[in-house]
Order: structure tokens, then C-alpha cells, then sequence
């Protein structure tokens, strides 16, 4: 297929953008891209720290029972057995 963002079709690809937005709105349409892009890393990069904190909490938590000699705390479990929740069926 080739590469379509090569020579003369990245011109037709930029006249019919240029088209559709019209020369006043694309400064506008930039920075709305860039605004998002801007969020976007900074929402992954706390999801990062996030994660990274997550995890040395963990590891903290573990060598400080193995360190006293106990097991390590258990984590909650996320999902509860439906027989807790609900009473038995009469059939």
C-alpha cells in the first residue's frame, strides 16, 4: 500500500483538514490538542507515582513482618463470596 504520508498526499491530507476546520478555528483546534496531550501526561504520570508508591508500600509492609517475625498483614479481597451476601435459596 505504501506509505500514504509521503510527497503529495500529505498535501491533499492538509488541504482538506484546512478545508473542513477553516483557517480561523485551526490555531484554536492546536491548542485544545495540546491542552489534552498536556492532561494526559499528567494524569499518566500520576498514575505512575501512584503505582509506584502502591508497590514500596507493599514491600515496606512485607520486610517489616518478616523483620518482627510475623506473616505479612492480608490484603483485603476484592470480591466477597455470594454466599455471604445473599440467604440461601429455598427451592
Amino acid at each position: 500500500m505504501g506509505n500514504l504520508f509521503a510527497g503529495p498526499h500529505l498535501w491533499i491530507i492538509l488541504i482538506i483538514i484546512l478545508l473542513l476546520f477553516g483557517a480561523a478555528k485551526l490555531p484554536a483546534l492546536a491548542k485544545s490538542l495540546g491542552q489534552s496531550a498536556r492532561v494526559f501526561k499528567g494524569e499518566m504520570k500520576a498514575m505512575k507515582e501512584d503505582d509506584a508508591d502502591a508497590t514500596t508500600t507493599d514491600a515496606a509492609a512485607a520486610a517489616d513482618a518478616t523483620a518482627t517475625g510475623t506473616s505479612a498483614p492480608a490484603k483485603p479481597s476484592a470480591e466477597r463470596p455470594a454466599d455471604q451476601d445473599t440467604p440461601p435459596r429455598a427451592s
